[in-house]
């Protein structure tokens, strides 16, 4: 399975987020899916291609031209693809995956992962998207959707496949119905 990843190309400062990303590349690579990401050698990013590269995995990146040119991209993939421009790789990104799981990250990801909901929730998309909600990140997220429920302007049914996981083992089992 291609399991897309978005996520952030800094660290950020909570440090479980190192352990919690290493720990899902490990994943990813030991149990023989191929992980698809932006391409990024650095932050959260980095780390995620490099322990699924570690636990032997396939890693696809997908980096724009202008990324590329600022020497961003991580040089020992399975795969680097290059695009024009995000919103190319955007497209690519969706076009490869088979499942979709946003792990913390700022706006580039919560972006990309609005994209995945909206075509999940208008079944443009049959697969699932998953919220990795490491220490809370999403809770304010998830609220918001139940929120539209509440208010008319969404419904359960049009929210079927979005999940939200809080640890590596609800995404498994998440994936393992897939």
């Amino acid at each position: 399975m291609n399991i897309t990843v978005y996520l952030g190309a800094f660290p950020g400062n909570d440090p479980s987020f190192e352990l919690a990303v290493k720990e899902l590349g490990t994943w990813i690579g030991k149990s023989h899916n191929a992980l698809i990401y932006g391409g990024s050698k650095s932050g959260l990013m980095g780390l995620i291609a490099e322990s699924t590269l570690l636990a032997g995995g396939e890693v696809i990146g997908v980096e724009p031209q202008f990324f590329i040119d600022s020497e961003l991209q991580h040089d020992g993939l399975t795969r680097l693809i290059v695009t024009q421009d995000m919103e190319e790789r955007k497209a690519k990104m969706i076009e490869l995956g088979d499942a979709f799981i946003a792990f913390p990250g700022g706006t580039g990801t919560l972006e990309e992962i609005a994209e995945i909901i909206s075509k999940v929730s208008l079944k443009q998309l049959d697969a699932p998207c998953i919220l990795y909600n490491l220490n809370g990140y999403y809770d304010h997220l998830k609220a918001l959707l139940a929120l539209m429920i509440e208010k008319g302007l969404s419904s359960e049914e049009r929210q079927e496949g979005i999940f939200f996981a809080e640890n590596l083992e609800e995404i498994r089992q998440i994936l393992s119905g897939k």
